[in-house]
């Protein structure tokens, strides 16, 4: 009888099949098969559970489609799949939707959607939707721009360890956007996703280091920084590199290995690079000088907005040099660039106004650019406005104001510009001598102030009401 129950509880073990496994063990087995990058065998498990509507499955079924792993790329079925795993929740997937409405990548582009879906996310927590939906408040992007409401999404998602958001936190405080500007808190924050290996970060740890923000100046700490972010393929930090060799900072001054990384930068797209590769070649730095060239990199740097490479190819134009002289040209590019700030584009903006080349005579729109121009300090601006007033073109003739213009352009130039000599010359053989006292207080008040149009207006609205 014992032998019997013994036997018959042998049979019963051979013959009963192993406990099924659940909808979680295929997940992690599945998981476990995507993570050792067995797409195959990952598709075969994670497909018939996200067909069930497992969200967590489902968010790896879209990260397949999207990078075309153990199956054909399709952007517009991994965004059905994030669609449904988001729509239960997904804090990943909810991401993931996101970055496709910003990039219109397998779904019409909709900055509304992308927030929606990072917003959800971000609420769960998810550092890396805080990080988008920070980017989001910096750029406003879908919504008004809120640099308080980004910094606190970026510290949210930094304190969670995200190396994205503390490079961008770090980027807030060098700037002042949203906190007040403290370079050592950007350093803090650019360190901690430096050490996670951010190339982003380690390159901005390097222009801090160039420029002595928030750590002692070391050029060649800068240097090390650069590099690290360099051997991640980096184009700011292959530019960045490129100036420090140009410039002899950190490395020996060779124009050749400028050139280099200049070159590697704006084959990646890096407009920077492209401005400064443009320059090497009109100059024949390290390169055989090449107008063609220049006009070729200039080109595409401009295009994406560079404010130098956008003056540059005006210069270009203005000047003939491998393209045809155009004026029209020559004042679009001067435009485009003047109107981001960059003040010999101003500059030479205000000329075109001045002598009607490429775009009607102007007096008062010459004026106008002059004075943005000299307001930073441009000397060529401030001689420029110190005509204007000489004559009465754009603005009422005013010898004190002239003169005063003239020797603070002087005064800024070491170079002592003989045109500038000659025109206070010119001024001093007719002006009284209190004016000439006038206008000499006039240009050291200007000179001392940060303000140098607030003080030349504050003359010109006190000399109006006297009159």
């Amino acid at each position: 009888m014992g032998i019997n129950l013994k036997s018959n509880a042998q049979a019963v073990s051979c013959s009963s099949s192993p406990p099924e496994p659940t909808q979680g063990d295929l997940l992690v087995q599945g998981q476990g098969a995507y993570a050792s990058q067995d797409f195959g065998l990952a598709l075969e498990i994670l497909l018939p559970l996200a067909q069930q509507g497992n969200s967590v499955a489902a968010c790896h079924l879209g990260l397949m489609c999207e990078l075309g792993q153990g199956l054909a790329r399709d952007a517009v079925e991994a965004g059905r799949w994030f669609q449904l795993a988001a729509s239960q929740g997904d804090a990943r997937a909810q991401n993931n939707l996101g970055l496709k409405y910003v990039a219109g990548n397998g779904v019409v582009q909709d900055d509304q959607e992308a927030l929606k879906w990072f917003r959800l996310s971000a609420d769960q927590g998810y550092a890396f939707a805080q990080n988008n939906l920070g980017v989001m408040y910096e750029k406003g992007q879908g919504t008004p721009q809120d640099f308080v409401q980004a910094v606190a999404l970026y510290r949210a998602a930094a304190e969670q360890g995200n190396a994205l958001a503390q490079n961008n936190l770090g980027c807030m405080y060098a700037s002042g956007h949203g906190v007040p500007q403290d370079y050592a808190q950007a350093v803090r924050w650019y360190l901690l996703g430096s050490e996670q290996g951010n190339a982003l970060a380690q390159n901005n740890m390097g222009w801090m280091y160039a420029n002595g923000y928030g750590v002692s100046q070391d050029y060649k700490e800068a240097v090390r920084w650069y590099r690290l972010a360099v051997d991640q393929g980096n184009a700011l930090a292959q530019t960045n590199l490129g100036v420090m060799y140009a410039n002899g900072r950190g490395v020996p001054r060779s124009d050749e290995e400028a050139v280099k990384w200049y070159r590697l930068g704006a084959e990646l797209g890096n407009a920077f690079a492209q401005g400064n590769l443009g320059w090497v070649y009109a100059n024949g730095r390290g390169v055989p000088q090449s107008d063609e060239e220049a006009v070729k990199w200039y080109r595409l740097s401009a295009d994406q907005g560079n404010a130098t490479a956008q003056r540059n190819l005006g210069w270009m134009y203005a000047n003939g040099q491998f393209v045809e002289r155009d004026y029209v040209q020559a004042a679009k590019w001067y435009q485009l660039s003047a109107e981001q700030g960059n003040a010999v584009a101003q500059t030479n903006l205000g000329a075109m106004y001045a002598n009607g080349r490429g775009v009607a005579r102007d007096y008062q729109e010459a004026v106008k650019w002059y004075r943005l121009a000299a307001e930073q300090g441009n000397v060529t601006a401030q001689r420029n406005l110190g005509w204007l007033f000489e004559k009465g073109y754009g603005v009422v003739s005013d010898n004190v104001a002239a003169y005063a213009l003239y020797e603070l352009s002087r005064r800024g130039n070491a170079l002592s510009d003989g045109k500038v000599r000659t025109s206070c010359s010119r001024l001093e053989g007719r002006m009284s001598n209190n004016d000439l006292g006038a206008a000499r207080k006039l240009a050291g008040e200007m000179d001392l102030s940060e303000g140098m149009l607030a003080v030349l207006d504050t003359y010109l609205g006190q000399k109006k009401r006297m009159a």
